[in-house]
């Protein structure tokens, strides 16, 4: 069985609990974190031409990732906001954006990954502030995985839902297991989990958690949060 290890970030445009627009801050927290593959949320700046938060040179001199190629916008880095990472070495398959209903511009990501000897599928998602288009965008979420061919699925992201176990929590729990990783916003004092990591049952978890360093307290306002997973 071999482990991977995913993980979560809402890196706020790489606008840091300061104020401060330090991308090299993000890929410290990550490569902190080991992952071997990672969703984005807000990876690229809101306004103009929507330029990567963290500039694609940056990514490959200081770390061991790439981003899954979205074909979206030049010199975006993400779909809406949405990126996904992958170790350098890790093999990309189908990969694809998903165009979600909204009240204000919402999109999800999906890559197939064959990393460490292991093939999964990882979509990354970051829902609407209302519950009833979180609702909408979570149904259309579970119903493009549903459409794929079964392996291995992890779904990930910064769901925007503030209670226990309603909403879209209850929506995507028909179908797929949380990781209870714990509270990620906002960095400072976490009150709220609203960051998310679920799985299908043909995956095992072992392990999941907050990443609470110094660094991750001050890159962003929210915390990343992981989890471990035996995949046979």
């Amino acid at each position: 069985m071999t482990t991977i290890r995913v993980a979560s970030y809402n890196i706020r445009k790489a606008i840091g609990t300061d104020r401060r627009r330090v991308p090299e801050r993000v890929l410290e927290v990550l490569n902190e974190i080991d992952a071997d593959v990672i969703a984005l949320q807000e990876a690229d700046r809101r306004f103009g031409v929507r330029s990567a938060a963290i500039p694609p040179q940056l990514i490959e001199k200081a770390s061991d990732y790439k981003p899954v190629p979205l074909n979206v916008q030049i010199d975006s880095m993400g779909w809406h906001g949405n990126a996904l990472l992958v170790r350098k070495a890790a093999e990309i398959g189908a990969h694809d954006v998903l165009h979600l209903p909204y009240l204000e511009p919402r999109g999800a990501t999906m890559a197939e990954v064959a990393v460490k000897g292991a093939r999964l599928r990882v979509f990354g998602m970051h829902l609407d502030l209302s519950g009833l288009w979180r609702r909408k965008q979570a149904a259309a979420v579970i119903h493009a995985a549903a459409q794929r061919e079964a392996m291995p699925t992890i779904l990930m992201g910064d769901l925007n839902e503030w209670s226990a176990d309603r909403g879209c929590l209850a929506d995507f729990a028909r179908h797929y297991s949380f990781a209870p990783c714990g509270r990620s916003f906002h960095a400072r004092r976490p009150v709220a989990r609203l960051d998310r990591i679920m799985h299908c049952g043909r995956m095992t978890l072992k392990d999941c958690g907050v990443h609470e360093s110094a660094a991750a307290r001050k890159a962003s306002d929210h915390l990343p949060i992981w989890a471990d997973f035996g995949i046979a």
